[in-house]
């Protein structure tokens, strides 16, 4: 039938043994009914799924007795929990399940007493609220929620019924339903908790029936040899009751704290966590002592022989919320209650006098906070305990204050360093995950560095840093992580699926921690396996003092193709300062010392890349035994210097060469590759044509003609000029092959070891190459053709207009005439009549290049130096008086006149300099305007500004709360589920 219309739909195929019993999911895609098959080997009653058009689906069994029968089946409002009671021979059970990855898991099961003919509802709108009551009168109101159970040392533990699945993610990724191995107890578990203290594993377990289990589980390194085992527990023996306890937790390696319940009026009930009364008795806090009367044995897991007692007793006028162990003091735990009020429990092992509950206000939680983690950190070199908390709002709290409001999960992650807590990271209901320095939460420089968690905002205003990662899939939580060099995110999907993601920050942040422990080979293989730049190896230190470390570094990581890869991706950039800027911060590194100590002599203290692979060369010589591939190695250093040592890598094939031709038993040839196989890695590693330019720059043409067939060049290219070069004598030749390399300055130098007869070439070398006229000058020693060299100079300077340094030449050869003709197109006249003293000009021949000189430089705009010129060598007053004054050169006008007592030219000064200064008040006054005006412009345009700003700002203020509106709607799902302790949540 249609569910709201009664009308027909589909008809199934007839079901032998259907019960009446079935509820439709509230979604409408699947109807769960009760079956009872006797004649399944389970011989227990059966949940069966059907589609709406009356297929069936699935189907699973509700491991009771055959006796048992299912008496109702809901849904709740989300459609993804599915409740049922079972009522059995001597209890009635209400079970839940959940189903994730094509599986369905009893999460809880909860015991009545027979007679107390239990019934309940899902809450209408919370998914996660059950109410029950009895005929009784007792009605008890349940608050699930979901709680991941992955331990600080990655294991994950999932409640599946009587069974719990075991899993270290830490050597294998695999979602449940699959495991490792599996622990079986005699009924349903209800809650548990795990403990890695002493060296020593530790699983504490209750079950439905109120028993308590204890487990013992070898270490981690031998859990490969229990794949795919079952393991069936014992239940451990008590003096006296304990109740049903909930919110476990170990606080030694043989200790627990619980809360726990006493006459109820159930046989169990380990997930309640309100009632419709106030004050409903029988709430304790309760401590209870272990000890094992059996030896552990290695590699086993072992259970039987556990008995306990129960050490103290609190009782409790309140709710709690959650329980965690304080890992910064012996035999401590914080318990929060309803409301967010948090107290340190201490056991009577751990204090000598005072209450065992102890409240901490700067802990406290602004609400119930289902979720809790505790992080002992160091601040300013004083231990103190960070305590996080996270409510159903997405509200994560941590001592008193909040940090985020849109968080969906958290986790925290270890330094593998000092083993101590450095980064919380959080999932946000924007579906991000952000990897938050632990300093930054005790210093409150959240908001400076990470916003408020909103990345909508940052994108817009083109801000993207890194700081966060965008999850693939809605609604992925955060479930574990994997700590040390792993440094991994387990993230959870809806579907139940597993994640890994490895946050770019925390594996910078492991690979340093390995490199400061000094750990090279660790974090080369973190460099490599993440495609880091392996620049970091380098630069986390400074490269002054990475060169120190060169030799350790080759004899730890002992493998050259890591070592090859490693030097071909040197750069001279500092990564740490660029490329990874936003992702970890490294203190300021000072090479001073070694620099003062001549530590890096015999290095280029200017280039990182060439002293950085001169120091893996020595130690590759030093630390590695003679063999092909060290010299392949030795080779690719030489080729990734800058410039490439192409000519030194062609030296050592060149010898390995002459090894090979000299046809003797050297034992060497072994430890050497071929020369062909040398020539092919540096051809591989470069280009050809520099490398054959490079073999051709050592002079060496059988070289060069076997690099230019194996680069495969034709040899109509190559072959006809090193034939003409092999016919030449051998200083020409040089020459010839400097000439086409463009090493001008040993061009010169052969050429001019040649002969005097190759005089005339030398000259046109230097005239087409003008930076060689100081080395020709050092080299020729004849005065005559010093001279013909020093003119050509001058020649040349005169043509860059360099005319002060051209007579400077000029000078030294000489050659008078065209020193005069430089210092006259210098403009310097003194230069000019001092080479007419040398050359002994007449008188008039003087006076008249004098008044040439004064004429250009008024044209040139020096009526200083021009009246200058005309007082000191054509007499002319008049002329250096008026030149002084349009020059304003006031003084020095007045002391000429007054010398020669011309009053004329006295009035004539004064007049001109009051004109002057009239002129000059005139525009003062003119500016004067002009600022006030611009000045009003720049106060309008300024005003104008800032209203402009201040709209902006109250705009994205608006946009900025209507992001957190949408994401406060966006609704995130639950990976997992316990009320209070369901295990790992998939």
């Amino acid at each position: 039938m249609g569910r709201d219309s009664g009308v027909l739909h589909a008809v199934s195929e007839s079901r032998a043994f259907m019960g009446a019993i079935l509820d439709w999911m509230p979604s409408g895609a699947k109807i769960a009914a009760a079956v009872y098959d006797q004649k399944e080997e389970t011989k227990s009653a059966s949940i069966v799924f059907f589609e709406r058009n009356g297929l069936e689906r699935s189907s699973f069994s509700v491991d009771e007795g055959i006796d048992a029968s299912i008496e109702t089946l809901k849904w709740n409002c989300n459609s993804d929990l599915l409740a049922a009671i079972v009522r059995c021979e001597k209890h009635e059970s209400l079970k839940i399940w959940f189903f994730s990855n094509n599986h369905w898991y009893l999460k809880q099961e909860i015991r009545y007493l027979r007679q107390d003919g239990v019934r309940f509802m899902w809450d209408p709108t919370d998914p996660l609220q059950l109410i029950c009551w009895t005929l009784g009168g007792m009605i008890i109101i349940y608050n699930f929620v979901w709680i991941t159970a992955v331990m600080e040392d990655s294991t994950a533990l999932v409640i599946d019924g009587s069974k719990i699945l075991v899993t270290p993610l830490s050597l294998s990724l695999i979602p449940p339903p699959m495991f490792s191995f599996n622990l079986k107890f005699s009924t349903a578990v209800q809650d548990m908790a795990f403990s890695s203290m002493s060296s020593k594993n530790h699983l504490a377990a209750t079950l439905s029936d109120g028993k308590l289990c204890v487990v013992e589980l070898p270490a981690l390194d031998t859990w490969e040899e229990l794949e795919g085992k079952e393991f069936y527990i014992e239940a451990s023996s008590f003096e006296t009751g304990f109740g049903s306890p909930a919110h476990l937790v170990w606080l030694d390696s043989h200790m627990l704290l619980s809360v726990s319940q006493f006459n109820i009026g159930h046989s169990s009930n380990s997930l309640e966590t309100s009632s419709s009364k106030d004050g409903l008795p029988g709430y304790y806090l309760q401590e209870m002592e272990l000890a094992c009367s059996e030896d552990h044995i290695p590699g086993l897991v072992t259970c039987s022989g556990w008995h306990g007692k129960i050490s103290n007793q609190i009782s409790l006028d309140r709710l709690v919320i959650g329980i965690v162990s304080n890992p910064a003091k012996r035999c401590s735990a914080y318990v929060q209650f309803d409301g967010g009020k948090v107290f340190e429990y201490t056991s009577k092992l751990g204090i000598t006098g005072g209450v065992p509950l102890q409240e901490h206000d700067d802990m406290r939680f602004s609400s119930s906070c289902p979720w809790m983690g505790v992080v002992p950190v160091e601040d300013h070199g004083m231990s103190k305990i960070l305590l996080f908390g996270l409510n159903d709002n997405n509200k994560l709290h941590a001592n008193g204050r909040i940090l985020c409001n849109n968080c969906s999960s958290f986790s925290f992650y270890l330094n593998s360093a000092d083993q101590v807590i450095t980064n919380l990271i959080i999932a946000t209901t924007q579906d991000l995950v952000y990897v938050i320095d632990i300093n930054d939460i005790l210093h409150e420089n959240l908001e400076s560095k990470y916003g408020k968690f909103h990345p909508v905002l940052r994108k817009r205003n083109g801000e993207d840093d890194g700081v966060f990662i965008t999850m693939w899939e809605r609604g992925a939580k955060i479930v574990g992580v994997l700590h040390g060099d792993e440094s991994a995110v387990i993230l959870q999907t809806t579907r139940g699926n597993l994640e890994c993601i490895y946050p770019r920050k925390l594996v910078l942040a492991s690979i340093v921690n390995a490199l400061v422990q000094g750990r090279f080979k660790d974090a080369l293989l973190m460099v490599r396996r993440h495609r880091i730049d392996f620049n970091v190896i380098v630069d986390h230190c400074g490269w002054k003092t990475f060169v120190h470390l060169a030799a350790e570094f080759v004899r730890q990581v002992n493998n050259l193709s890591y070592i090859t890869e490693f030097v071909c991706s040197m750069k001279n950039e500092n990564m740490m300062e660029t490329l990874y800027k936003n992702y970890i911060s490294l203190p300021s590194i000072k090479d001073d010392k070694v620099l003062e100590s001549g530590g890096l002599m015999g290095y280029d203290g200017n280039s990182k890349v060439n002293s950085v692979l001169l120091a893996i060369r020595k130690a590759l010589a030093e630390q590695i035994v003679e063999n092909p591939a060290r010299e392949l190695c030795i080779l690719t250093t030489l080729v990734r210097s800058e410039p490439p040592a192409l000519e030194e890598a062609l030296k050592r094939i060149k010898d390995i060469r002459e090894m090979e031709l000299s046809g003797s038993d050297d034992p060497r040839k072994i430890a050497y590759p071929s020369a062909e196989e040398s020539l092919k890695h540096l051809l591989w590693l470069s280009e050809s044509e520099a490398v054959y330019e490079a073999a051709l720059g050592l002079y060496d043409l059988n070289l060069a003609a076997i690099v230019a067939l194996n680069s495969q060049r034709d040899p109509k290219e190559f072959l006809p000029f090193l034939q003409e070069l092999e016919c030449m004598p051998t200083l020409l030749m040089k020459y010839n092959i400097d000439l086409k390399l463009q090493r001008y300055e040993n061009a010169l130098r052969n050429i001019v070891s040649a002969g005097d007869g190759y005089f005339e070439e030398c000259m046109n070398l230097m005239k087409s190459n003008p930076q060689l006229y100081l080395l020709g000058l050092q080299l020729i020693t004849d005065p005559a053709k010093r001279r013909q060299v020093l003119e050509s100079w001058g020649d040349h300077l005169s043509e860059i207009k360099c005319f002060e340094d051209a007579a400077t030449t000029y000078l030294c050869c000489s050659c008078w005439e065209k020193a005069l003709k430089a210092y006259r197109a210098g403009g310097n006249w003194g230069g000019v009549l001092t080479v007419a003293g040398l050359i002994k000009l007449g008188k008039e021949e003087i006076m008249q290049l004098a008044h040439e000189l004064c004429e250009e430089l008024q044209a040139l705009g020096k009526p200083g130096e021009a009246a200058k010129i005309a007082l000191d060598y054509c007499g002319d007053v008049n002329s250096g008086i008026r030149l002084l004054v349009s020059a304003r050169d006031w003084e020095e006008a007045l002391r000429i006149a007054f010398l020669h007592r011309r009053d004329d030219l006295i009035s004539e000064v004064k007049n001109a300099s009051l004109e002057c200064a009239s002129i000059l008040i005139g525009e003062y006054e003119e500016g004067l305007e002009k600022i006030g005006k611009y000045v009003a412009r720049y106060l309008a345009v300024r005003q104008r500004r800032l209203l402009l700003a201040a709209k902006l700002k109250a705009d994205e203020r608006s946009l900025k709360e209507l992001d957190d509106e949408t994401a406060s709607e966006a609704s995130s799902s639950f990976s997992g589920m316990s009320a209070y302790t369901t295990g790992y949540v998939f």
